[in-house]
């Protein structure tokens, strides 16, 4: 499958969370081009404020592969991963994260900091963002736009 491919599918999971009034993010983490994690937001809905897509999907390809390192791994995510996020997939030790819309206001992997970039730390992992940015920008942008008509 190619990186929009994948990206798909993390929007499919945007999607659910948007559904369950979440803000809608979706991740999956790719190794060897099958999918072992998946995740959406969820921290309203587990009462968790780190249950992010990312690290959702962290753990489910963590307790597939029965390792909390997840080497040879990629994640890909509809909005860049903001500094929490971003420590999590360094610790995880992931190849690459793909992203799709950029976070002006917490993203960590360029919209705000690069922490990808940061030669002290001790895990470098690439980044690629825009893939299929527009679909993962208009989905957010409408839930917002909802949100707030909603509050008028």
């Amino acid at each position: 499958m190619s990186d929009e491919a994948f990206m798909r599918v993390a929007l499919e999971l945007a999607k659910l969370a948007q559904e369950a009034g979440e803000v809608p993010v979706g991740a999956v983490v790719v190794r060897g081009g099958r999918i072992i994690g998946r995740g959406f937001n969820q921290p309203i809905l587990s009462r968790d404020p780190i249950a992010h897509a990312e690290i959702v999907a962290l753990r489910d390809a963590a307790q597939h592969l029965q390792n909390y390192r997840l080497n040879g791994c990629e994640l890909f995510v509809t909005l860049e991963p903001c500094a929490m996020c971003a420590g999590a997939i360094m610790h995880a030790r992931l190849d690459r994260v793909v992203f799709g819309a950029v976070d002006p206001k917490t993203g960590a992997c360029g919209g705000v900091v690069n922490l990808f970039a940061e030669t002290k730390l001790n895990h470098h992992t690439q980044a690629t963002g825009g893939v299929l940015a527009e679909d993962a920008a208009t989905l957010l942008q409408s839930f917002f736009a909802a949100r707030r008509g909603a509050n008028d």
